[in-house]
């Protein structure tokens, strides 16, 4: 991913809310679902927006006064790409490298690793799956 293209915690903030709220929402009713005690400024919010427009990570279109603007990807193919960049830039590419600091440095709860046994346990039948196909 492209450093211009690297979302700040408040355009992802942003983003969140926007995913969210699904659609193509407008300034305003980003503004009023995610900051309904006045936290950001109209402006502040509209110009967030902008940049992620600038960015391409939203599309911006205008009916009538109002810009309504739509997510470029899913949040899940963001989400890919940073955790990517993350692993890339923090553990050399290495995702077990990654799942070991979670596990030592993280303080997980007994049901947390009963949850993570069985997402290994099903992403390791589909790639046994797929690899007999």
């Amino acid at each position: 991913m492209l450093k211009k293209n690297k979302l700040t915690p408040v355009e992802w903030e942003i983003m969140e809310a926007i995913w969210d709220l699904s659609g193509s929402p407008s300034v305003r009713e980003v503004l009023e679902s995610k900051f309904k005690n006045g936290e950001k400024a109209y402006t502040t919010i509209q110009t967030i927006m902008n940049n992620l427009v600038a960015k391409s990570h939203l599309t911006r279109q205008k009916i009538g006064l109002v810009n309504f603007y739509t997510p470029a990807k899913p949040r899940r193919s963001m989400v890919k790409t940073e955790v990517e960049a993350m692993i890339n830039r923090v553990f050399r590419g290495s995702a077990p490298a990654l799942a070991s600091h979670l596990i030592d440095e993280e303080k997980l709860t007994l049901a947390e690793i009963d949850d993570i046994k069985i997402l290994l346990a099903a992403k390791e039948k589909q790639i046994r799956e797929s690899q007999n196909d």
